[in-house]
């Protein structure tokens, strides 16, 4: 896309993630061609979308698409369990059994793409077993799948690089929930009055606000060293940076909101639930670092430093 597209396409985006979520999201996005970019122009479509869907709470099944597009089919996919990035499938004799997580798509799809060991298959929604998850964060539709006794796959999948693709959407919508998070703060700490002025001139509160906005930074960029380099170790980290960023972020906002921030009128605690959970999707930060160090070790090879 030119400069021109571009504007337009983020503006159109934004348009329609403010206005809808969910499958009224799916099914604007799709009237926008959204899933044309994803294939023309991957970055600015994932960078665009999922940022913006931070900031505003939304969800959509774009996660599907991103993975999907990445694996080279056409369907909905089974993500592994929360913490993991391990393919959710397992072979087990000549059939495969699998347990992993999906976006709410997989419930409206027919079709269900998975990945055992290093094959893809493809089987009917209806041999899996869904379950709609409500913890933490039931707003984001995630769902549990089950399924045993299912046909091996013969076509072999690129798993780490759907997953890394993945990574880097996620990261993107923790940069974008960070973001929403810090604005709420900011503009907390210029209403609320303390001692006869806002609290806003307070340095410790000023400092809290500046950590939170280095921290956003960091994890921006991280992405951008990602999307140079598109290595599923440099898409690990980023998500691990953009993870970590928005738990120091929120710890700094909680502070500054200060009560109010625990209730629920304040929209504050919807960005809080949903970045712990984006956190756990495709690996949570703890299992992600673990990883790149034991990659590091078993190789001995230092990846190489990005020029500056």
């Amino acid at each position: 896309m030119d400069r021109e597209e571009l504007e337009l396409f983020r503006a159109s985006v934004r348009q329609a993630v403010e206005a809808h979520t969910g499958k009224p999201l799916d099914d604007a996005l799709d009237e926008l061609g959204w899933r044309d970019a994803l294939e023309a122009d991957r970055r600015a479509a994932v960078s665009t979308l999922f940022e913006l869907q931070g900031r505003t709470n939304a969800t959509s099944s774009a996660l599907d698409a991103v993975v999907a597009t990445a694996l080279g089919v056409d369907a909905a996919v089974v993500l592994p369990p929360l913490g993991r990035c391990d393919p959710p499938g397992e072979v087990v004799g000549e059939s495969v059994a699998v347990r992993g997580l999906g976006t709410g798509a997989l419930q409206r799809r027919d079709r269900a793409a998975l990945v055992a060991s290093d094959s893809l298959l493809v089987v009917d929604t209806t041999d899996l077993t869904l379950r709609s998850v409500g913890g933490l964060d039931p707003a984001i539709g995630l769902v549990e799948v089950s399924g045993d006794s299912l046909s091996s796959g013969t076509q072999s999948a690129a798993w780490p690089t759907a997953v890394a693709a993945g990574q880097l959407a996620l990261a993107h919508e923790l940069v974008g929930a960070s973001r929403a998070m810090l604005e709420l703060a900011r503009e907390h700490a210029l209403q609320r009055v303390q001692f006869g002025r806002a609290i806003a001139t307070f340095q410790a509160v000023r400092h809290r606000l500046a950590e939170s906005l280095v921290a956003i930074e960091a994890a921006d960029a991280a992405l951008g060293a990602a999307w140079e380099t598109e290595s599923p170790m440099h898409a690990a980290l980023a998500k691990t940076t953009a993870s970590r960023s928005a738990r120091t972020v929120a710890r700094h906002c909680q502070q500054v909101l200060a009560g109010i921030g625990f209730t629920t009128e304040h929209p504050f605690h919807r960005y809080l639930r949903r970045t712990l959970v984006l956190d756990g999707i495709l690996g949570d930060s703890r299992s992600l670092t673990n990883q790149v160090g034991e990659d590091l070790v078993g190789t001995r090879q230092f990846p190489p430093v990005l020029p500056l």
